[in-house]
Parts: C-alpha cells; sequence; structure tokens
C-alpha cells in the first residue's frame, strides 16, 4: 500500500495577530484506471485494486506498480486532509 505524508505549515498574518496550522494529509493512490483496450477502440482495465511501488522511495521504481506494471499516474489518487494543529500566539496589545 502507498501511503505519501503530506505536512504543510502556514502562517496567516491578520490585525496583528499570527495564526498557525499545521496542515497534514495523506495521498493513497487506488485502482488502475488504464485502458488496455483502447488502441482497439474498447475499454479494459487490469483489475488492479490498489499501487503497490516496485522500489523504495525517491528512485524511479517508485513510481511503477508491482502488481500490475503501471505508472502510478494510471492510478485514481486520494487524498484525505486534515488539521492537525491550530495556534494562536497570545496578543502582546492586550
Amino acid at each position: 500500500m502507498m501511503r505519501k505524508k503530506v505536512v504543510v505549515l502556514k502562517k496567516t498574518e491578520g490585525s496583528g495577530a499570527r495564526t498557525r496550522t499545521r496542515v497534514g494529509s495523506v495521498v493513497h493512490y487506488v485502482e488502475c484506471r488504464k485502458n488496455h483496450a483502447a488502441k482497439f477502440g474498447g475499454f479494459a482495465v487490469d483489475g488492479c485494486r490498489e499501487f503497490m511501488a516496485t522500489g523504495e522511495d525517491g528512485t524511479e521504481e517508485a513510481f511503477f506498480c508491482d502488481a500490475c506494471g503501471c505508472h502510478r499516474s494510471f492510478h485514481r489518487r486520494e487524498v484525505n486532509a486534515e488539521v492537525v494543529i491550530e495556534y494562536h500566539p497570545p496578543n502582546p496589545n492586550h
């Protein structure tokens, strides 16, 4: 199962106060959507239900599925985002 976690730290400034929000999202690649019969004018998928990387992260092989051999871009991408931490520092003007 290929899961990649992306964490972004945002700073929003407004009315003298800074808000820090830490947003985390998990990217998951599921069923393969490559049409293997496109050159014949038809539609047929291979039935691969989940992307499994062939190699380690950071290598070229990490972009190819071990189950079906297709590039990761043929697999449907799911992104689940959530706010992890929200921080409002005290306002020194009060």
